[in-house]
Parts: structure tokens; C-alpha cells; sequence
């Protein structure tokens, strides 16, 4: 049987003139794959940037060739497991999305079947007969999601062992804790430390250069904000000050408290945000994430006020949910409000402007929560994501570019042990969602929240700064057009913060290098501090700070060929030992 070939992006995301091949990194993977046929193969890659495509091209190739016979999609949700079986029909690899344990057994019309994580581990041995029955390909679809609980990787080990091949897949392969990952191979780094290793990796920056994804803009606001601690003492402080954790963590929940204006102020900023995209985009949609499912009610309420029309609401209890995505995705609705239902894989290319209206902060959250916005449909889309203004979401928003592995234990030397994994140790003794803490919850009154612009982040750069809420400067960040490429977004915003804007001029230009030099030594300069990072355990920003500190010059995007190269030699030389 020859199966139908895939498009380029599934399902309309295609670059234009891709069309009847895959994108380079799909190819060069799809590729690295043929040559080896490993039995196991792990392929990192940004969300937006096509994985369904890639892995679907690769089922069909295996299938053709008769290396198996049958594949099973696992899926971390219901809508997911739904969602792939639709893209897998599209291209003749039928696969049946409602077999269950239950069941036990599908129509031989079916090439595979696609399920969830759970369901695995409700009938591990199940799973575990059907593929030894006949030579099977496993896609693990967010693999990470297997180690989320010690019951769910055991499950999937053992109902997937007896596999002739396995094809995992995740966009955020880093996790804030130390399960192992089942079919994962760990190596240690020079630190000793283990981290996961890919097979092949397509990062955020490297989809960011090819425009395969969205840049992202985030507009941080902060605020004064007034609370009551359970010993009834009434607390104020500036919201993303510099101050103790529980004060920022109050501080953070009470702007979140829908009953303040905190949160109104910046629906109402995120909203006209929304109505600026929508003029160069007509179908333009924003979501806002919400802590739970009370305040994602509230959350609607409001922007029903805002905007005269009713959001969709997705709750991970409904079971509609699904429906309730694809039909939002398939309108032009203006807002959809959820907690997590499309925190990750969900496909909606239209959203374009979110608000992070959760007090869920680890880094793969986080991450999976920007990925929703990032998967672009035509160059020049911008994507806009509002913040309030946490220290930690601001890091997170800095380092957005850099690549992560899952890290397994934490260094023994106490001199190389960073912010970082301070972070992730504290995310190991917290919950996901501290909102939900019994105790904090009777020790806590939100009274009082307001909203002020704080600033826009942009690539790593702050803008803005100082600018008042409520004045022209503030509308001019958020009248910002909806259809502009980076360049042009940074070359806005410097001219917003004071630096005189690039002169347009018709004379010829000198000689001297070319974009596409220019361009290859911010790759060549990107691949240096990447290693660099992983030689030192620093963050990659930080290792950019210390060389513009070293070598002087603006930041990377503007740099010049002469400082890029400088800055490639200091970093060279670094790595050897010469500081």
C-alpha cells in the first residue's frame, strides 16, 4: 500500500513555496533516522515546528517498507490522542482513537490505535500483548509526560518494551523533577550530572532564524497591591519588586484575584492588543490561562464585559472540552479561557495574543504555555503575551530561546550550583499551583490590586521602561502593528525607548558583509555559547551578558559582523581556559 504524503506543516502552517516537501529540519532528522533505523530515537523540537508532520512522514516510510506493521500514537490528553488520528487519516495511516481497555479490541480497517497516558496505565498489559502481536512503531507524543508519575513510566516501559521501534517526541524535554524518562538515554555531562540526549533537536531560536515560528513579545505589568495574612496584618507591596518569596507570591495572587483591578486593567490592555493584531490578521484569537476553574469563570465574566461577546471556556473536567478547542480554532471568536486544556500539543495557529494569568511557574509550564502561541501561519505574525511582573517570569521570558535537557540529580559542588537549579529544587517541594494550598488559602485576603505598564521584553531586551499606565507611550506599545518580522519589531521598540531608529537610505551601500554573513556568525556565535553553557552549567543569557561585558557592543541582534566575531573568538577562548 502507498500511503498519501504529509504536507509540509499540518495542517496549514507551510511555509510558502514548501509545498510537496518536508521543512529542512523534518528532512535532515527524517534522514539521520533511515540511516541508523535505531531501535529508539528521540527528536526534540520547538512547538510549532512540525512534529506531527515529521513523525507522521516517518510512520509512513516504516510502513511502506514493512519495517512494522502497526503503530500506536500515546498522547497526553483525550483531545490529543483525537487530534492525531485526524492528521494520521489525512495521509492513509487510519488509526482508532476510541479503543480502549474496556474494548480491547478495534476494526482491521485500522493500522494502529492512538491513546493517552493514562489509559496505558489503567491496562499496561493490554497495551503490552498488542505490541507484541505484530511488529510495532510506538510514537510517544510529550514523552516528558511519561515521567510524570513514577506508576505512569513504569507502565509504559512495560507496555511498550516489546516494540520493534519507538519514536518519542517533546518540545520541552526539560522537567522539574528527577523521574527518569522511560526509552530516554541519559549521558553525563562534564559535571557528571546526567542529562537527556537527543537524537536530533530543532530549538526555538533555530525555528525563530527559519521563521518557521512566531517571535514573542512580552508586556509585563506590575502594580500596587494590598492583602490580609491570617494574623489579620494588611500588607501592600509593588507587585515584581525586589523583596522577600512569600511577599512576591502574595503579591502575585492577589493581582491574579479577579475581584482587584489588576486583572481587568490588563484584559482590558491584552484586548486592545487583540483589536491592533486583528487589523492585519483578521482571525487573530487570544487565550488567557488561568490557576482554575473558578477564576477562569471570573476571567470570562470580565472579558465578556470588555467585549460585548462570550469567550469559550475550556475546563479539563468537560467532557466537550475538545470540541469546544476545535470549534474555537476553527472561528473568529476573540477569547477562549482555560487552565491547562491548552497548555500543550493543542494546534490553534490563530492565537496570537495571551495572557498568563497563572501562578503555575516552572519552566516547562511556562514553556508549554508560550508554545501556544508561537506557531506561525505566514511571516511577520507577532506574537504579544502579557505578564505580570515576577522576577522568575521575567527570566523565563529572557531565556526563551535557550535549549534545556531533562537533568537527572544536581551538582555536588556547591560553587557550581546555580540560580537555575535552585529554581527546580524549589519546584520539587512545591505544588504546581500554589493558589490551591489548603493553608495558604486561610492565610490569605486578597483587598486591593491595581495594574501599571511596567515594560516590554522583546529577545531578551527590556523597552520601556518607566513609561506611566494609561498614557500614549502605553498605547503606543500596544498599538504596535500585528504584522511586522523581528527586525521591524526591534527597531520599533528601540525607537520607543530613546535610540534614534535605522535610517532609511537610498545610497549604495558600502562594501562589507553580507546579511547572510551577518547571519551565519550569530549562528556560529549561538552554537559557541550553547556549548560554552553546557561546559560551565551557566545560562546561556548569562554567558551572552559576560561577553557583551568582555568584548563591549549592543546586544546580539544588532551587532556588527566585527563584534559577533569578537565576541566568537572571546568565548573560543574561554572554553580553553584563557580568560
Amino acid at each position: 500500500m502507498t500511503l498519501a504524503k504529509l504536507s509540509p506543516a499540518y495542517p496549514d502552517r507551510a511555509p510558502r513555496g514548501a509545498a510537496g516537501k518536508l521543512r529542512a529540519w523534518q528532512q535532515e532528522a527524517l534522514d539521520e533516522y533511515l540511516r541508523r533505523h535505531p531501535r529508539d530515537f528521540l527528536t526534540v523540537a520547538t512547538p510549532g515546528a512540525g512534529k506531527t508532520t515529521y513523525a507522521l512522514s516517518l510512520a509512513a516510510e516504516l510502513l511502506d517498507t514493512r519495517a512494522v506493521e502497526r503503530v500506536i500514537v500515546v498522547a497526553p490528553t483525550e483531545h490529543l490522542k483525537t487530534q492525531w488520528a485526524e492528521a494520521a487519516a489525512k495521509v492513509g495511516i487510519p488509526l482508532d482513537p476510541d479503543f480502549s481497555g474496556a474494548r480491547g479490541t478495534t476494526s482491521s480497517d485500522y493500522l494502529g490505535i492512538a491513546v493517552t497516558y493514562a489509559g496505558v496505565a489503567a491496562n499496561t498489559l493490554l497495551y503490552r500483548r498488542r505490541t507484541e502481536d505484530r511488529k510495532t512503531l510506538v510514537i510517544l507524543d510529550e514523552v516528558h509526560h511519561a515521567g510524570d508519575s513514577l506508576s505512569w513510566g513504569e507502565s509504559v516501559r512495560e507496555a511498550f518494551e516489546p516494540a520493534a521501534r519507538r519514536l518519542a517526541l517533546t518540545g520541552t524535554p526539560f522537567r522539574s523533577d528527577v523521574n527518569p524518562i522511560p526509552f530516554v538515554t541519559y549521558a553525563p555531562g562534564a559535571d557528571g550530572i546526567r542529562r537527556s540526549a537527543a537524537d536530533t533537536t530543532y530549538g526555538y531560536g533555530d525555528a525563530l532564524r527559519d521563521h518557521v515560528v512566531r517571535p514573542v513579545m512580552f508586556l509585563a505589568y506590575s502594580g500596587r497591591m494590598r492583602w490580609r495574612t491570617r494574623a489579620g496584618d494588611e500588607v501592600a507591596a509593588e507587585l515584581g519588586a525586589e523583596q522577600a518569596k512569600d511577599v512576591t507570591q502574595q503579591a502575585w495572587r492577589t493581582a491574579l484575584d479577579p475581584q482587584g483591578e489588576w486583572i481587568p486593567q490588563v484584559l482590558r490592555a491584552a484586548d486592545r492588543r487583540l483589536t491592533e493584531v486583528r487589523k492585519h490578521v483578521t482571525d487573530a484569537g487570544g487565550l488567557v490561562i488561568a490557576s482554575d476553574q473558578t477564576k477562569a469563570r471570573a476571567y470570562a465574566k470580565l472579558l465578556h464585559q470588555i467585549t460585548g461577546q462570550k469567550p469559550t471556556i475550556v475546563l479539563s473536567d468537560d467532557p466537550r472540552a475538545g470540541e469546544q478547542i476545535t470549534a474555537f480554532s476553527q472561528s473568529t471568536s476573540r477569547w477562549m479561557v482555560a487552565v491547562r486544556m491548552v497548555s500543550e500539543g493543542v494546534d490553534v495557529p490563530r492565537l496570537m495574543v495571551g495572557v498568563y494569568a497563572t501562578s503555575t511557574s516552572t519552566p516547562l509550564f511556562f514553556a508549554q504555555a508560550v508554545g501556544r502561541f508561537v506557531r506561525a501561519r505566514r511571516r511577520g505574525e507577532t506574537a504579544s503575551v502579557f505578564l505580570p511582573s515576577v522576577p522568575h517570569l521575567l527570566r523565563l521570558a529572557g531565556e526563551l530561546e535557550e535549549e534545556r535537557d531533562h537533568v537527572l540529580g544536581k551538582r555536588t559542588d556547591a560553587g557550581t550550583w546555580t540560580e537555575e537549579d535552585a529554581l527546580v529544587a524549589e519546584a520539587l517541594r512545591e505544588r504546581n499551583n500554589p493558589d490551591l494550598l489548603v493553608d495558604d488559602q486561610l492565610s490569605f485576603e486578597a483587598l486591593e490590586s491595581e495594574a501599571t505598564f511596567d515594560r516590554v521584553l522583546f529577545d531578551g531586551v527590556e523597552h520601556g521602561t518607566g513609561v506611566a499606565p494609561g498614557t500614549p507611550e502605553e498605547e503606543d506599545f500596544l498599538g504596535i502593528p500585528g504584522l511586522l518580522d523581528a527586525d521591524q519589531v526591534h527597531d520599533l521598540l528601540r525607537s520607543k525607548r530613546g535610540a534614534p531608529a535605522k535610517p532609511v537610505s537610498t545610497a549604495a551601500p558600502a562594501a562589507g558583509p553580507s546579511v547572510a554573513d551577518v547571519k551565519a556568525l550569530k549562528r556560529e556565535l549561538g552554537d559557541c555559547v550553547r556549548a560554552y553553557a553546557r561546559q560551565t552549567g551557566a545560562s546561556q543569557a548569562a554567558v551572552h551578558a559576560d561577553l557583551r561585558r568582555a568584548c563591549g557592543g549592543p546586544e546580539v541582534p544588532r551587532a556588527s559582523a566585527a563584534e559577533l566575531r569578537a565576541r566568537i573568538d572571546k568565548v573560543r577562548a574561554w572554553a580553553v581556559g584563557r580568560r
